[in-house]
């Protein structure tokens, strides 16, 4: 069974393809949609053109496609994606989601609409073991965009380990925070783990801060030897 993975760099989609392999699939493309709407209802933003690293980090193909992030209307982009992919041979589309019933059910709709099998390996994990299985995994994650209470400027590119996520129990504990970011309090990005032949070293990078909330800009980076 051949499969494409809707492809952020964070650690959701990884964490899809991931489970594509495990599950015997062959995946045959990486998707990422290039948003021209940081607000995007669907798609992921921050720093998606590092995916052009993780693709060949992880040596498989990606595909990259523009949308204008319009609410709803943007799924009419994702649309003409999936059905070249369907015409390419692939039989499933896996996504990351975790509990994002929005984000689901497009997915499965567009899936159905065109004759592609929906898969979301993810959906409904508990939060914390997922964090939990990431770490023990060996993925590499740093966050790159917050916009939560609790979460302040110095939480960009902060690396996912055990410390971390014990901070994030404990917000999750006091201002109710998704302990996997599911509610979008954070955006992360994945520079190494099992996938990865290479890793992806960041070179360059500033922080944009607003207020409340901002994001991590990776403006320099490369492929290093493992």
């Amino acid at each position: 069974m051949k499969a494409a993975v809707l492809f952020s760099g964070g650690k959701d989609s990884t964490m899809a393809v991931y489970k594509a392999i495990e599950e015997g699939y062959s995946v045959e493309y990486l998707v990422s949609m290039i948003s021209d709407n940081p607000e995007s209802y669907m798609f992921h933003v921050p720093n998606i053109h590092i995916t052009e690293l993780s693709s060949e980090a992880m040596n498989i193909p990606l595909l990259r496609a523009k949308t204008s992030g319009v609410k709803e209307k943007e799924l009419e982009d994702l649309k003409i994606v999936l059905e070249d992919l369907k015409s390419k041979g692939v039989d499933a589309i896996f996504a990351g989601a975790l509990a994002s019933q929005y984000q689901k059910s497009r997915i499965d709709g567009l899936c159905n609409e065109i004759g592609l099998e929906s898969k979301a390996p993810l959906w409904h994990w508990d939060p914390k073991n997922y964090m939990e299985k990431i770490i023990e995994l060996g993925f590499e994650v740093i966050l790159v965009s917050v916009s939560a209470e609790g979460l302040d400027e110095s939480w960009l590119g902060r690396k996912l380990g055990s410390e971390l996520l014990e901070d994030i129990v404990n917000l999750h504990g006091k201002y109710g925070m998704h302990m996997a970011f599911e509610g979008g309090e954070a955006e992360t990005l994945v520079l190494d783990g099992p996938l990865f032949n290479k890793r992806i070293k960041i070179l360059k990078s500033s922080n944009v801060w607003e207020r409340d909330s901002g994001y991590m800009v990776i403006s320099k980076a490369e492929l290093e030897d493992k």
